[in-house]
């Protein structure tokens, strides 16, 4: 079991930066990333449709295939990235400032989706990664599917932490979600989907999920 770190039921968190500036870029209410993405998903499904001349059932496989790789890209940067604590005090300052507040303070209503000024720069990275290995307007269908995955996550993050489920899917991954924050944080780190931690054995056994139910 990993060790359990301070954990506030608060719905505010601690100050960040000194400087007001830094400290707002790491502040964000949950519908801005809806209204920043959503128009950059219908730009790249324009561009695939009407600059490339796609056909609508090319863009919608394209499309599809970018969302399911998003939810492996999750799980990915969830685990292997989030989770990465480094040694160094300048690394786990890194660290807290990436994921670390989340833990420690996972009710902030502020801090639950991914403020522009991370998300733009991390996006702007891993499109121009993509366009080493796909044409462009097929990367135009597949990363609009992409970030959909990625507002679908950062939605379903906050309702996790908001909203009170009685039944059904977003039950279950709250579930899921909630025995990664509260039970132990080394498991569980698909967030929109439990499918990778199936696949990749970081799981919950089927009785402890019973039990977090």
């Amino acid at each position: 079991m990993a060790k359990k770190n301070f954990v506030s039921n608060s719905t505010e968190s601690t100050r960040m930066f000194k400087n007001d500036f830094l400290e707002s870029l790491t502040k964000v209410h949950f519908t801005v990333p809806l209204i920043f993405w959503i128009p950059v998903i219908l730009y790249f499904i324009w561009k695939a449709y009407a600059v490339g001349e796609m056909s609508a059932g090319s863009i919608v496989l394209y499309f599809l295939c970018g969302l399911v790789f998003w939810t492996l890209a999750e799980y990915i940067l969830h685990r292997w990235v989030f989770h990465f604590e480094p040694k160094s005090k300048w690394g786990q300052r890194i660290h807290f400032i990436f994921h670390g507040v989340h833990h420690d303070f996972p009710k902030d209503r502020l801090r639950l989706v991914m403020p522009l000024s991370a998300s733009i720069p991390l996006a702007s990275i891993i499109y121009f990664i993509f366009y080493i290995f796909l044409p462009e307007f097929v990367l135009a269908a597949f990363f609009a599917g992409f970030l959909l995955g990625y507002l679908i996550y950062d939605e379903s993050h906050y309702a996790m932490h908001h909203a009170n489920f009685k039944s059904g899917w977003f039950k279950k991954i709250k579930d899921h979600h909630m025995l990664h924050h509260y039970s132990d944080p080394e498991k569980g780190f698909g967030v929109s989907s439990a499918l990778w931690d199936v696949i990749f054995g970081s799981g919950f056994p089927p009785k402890k999920n019973k039990e977090g139910s």
